[in-house]
């Protein structure tokens, strides 16, 4: 099956498509330019693979939680492309993400996914591997101080693989909780890991039209106005 994925949740910005079993990719840290480059990215993607967005079988997007903006802007993109090509879309959790990523990088079965919200907050997700070698949460996606993490933590004793940019924005509070040490490698989602992620759902029947893709910001009370009809 073929699919392109985009994502522009986090500071990078990051592109993947899978056609005639091929995989190419762009990823960039790219703060405040995801409008200026996400297009461009997937422009470069498809031309590489001489591929037309009509012999996609579907789209998958990062749907948060991450960057208000970012989030938005990925989910409008996705949102331009499937109606464009009459493609289903999958929206994939930038938390699970990263988790996968650390699955394919380092054969790790257990992670916490920590992404700094700001306003001394985190986005935070605790995952497992499963049967089918897919990243799976174990907990709700939630966003917490950094200190209530251990408590929202608690019957996951043992340290876990930690990803993702909260852990060096709040080192001192999270530090006993993650058992790799230094600066996370993986900071950002990257959209290779999306793609097995996405394929997986489309197999499961759970693409939905362009319509019906919607952001999931975690955080209740979001001061940006929502995408069009999404009021």
């Amino acid at each position: 099956m073929n699919y392109l994925v985009i994502d522009a949740s986090t500071e990078a910005c990051s592109v993947a498509l899978q056609f005639n079993n091929k995989i190419i990719s762009r990823y960039e840290l790219c703060p405040q330019s995801h409008s200026l480059r996400l297009l461009p990215m997937v422009d470069e993607v498809l031309k590489e693979a001489d591929c037309k967005l009509s012999q996609l079988d579907g789209l998958i997007f990062g749907r948060g939680p991450g960057s208000f903006t970012g989030v938005r802007i990925g989910v409008g993109v996705a949102q331009g492309l499937a109606f464009a090509a009459d493609l289903p879309v999958v929206g994939i959790s930038t938390l699970q993400c990263m988790a996968q990523r650390a699955y394919q990088l380092h054969q790790q079965s257990q992670v916490i996914a920590v992404i700094d919200a700001r306003m001394s907050e985190v986005y935070i997700g605790y995952f497992e591997l499963d049967d089918h070698d897919i990243m799976q949460a174990k907990l709700p996606e939630a966003v917490l101080k950094p200190e209530l993490l251990k408590s929202h933590l608690e019957d996951f004793t043992q340290q876990a693989y930690g990803v993702g940019s909260g852990w060096d924005a709040y080192n001192n509070e999270l530090l006993a909780l993650k058992n790799n040490e230094g600066s996370p490698e993986i900071l950002f989602p990257h959209a290779e890991a999306m793609l097995v992620i996405g394929q997986a759902e489309f197999e499961k029947g759970h693409g939905v039209s362009a319509e019906h893709a919607q952001p999931v910001y975690v955080r209740d009370t979001v001061s940006w106005k929502k995408l069009p009809g999404k009021e």
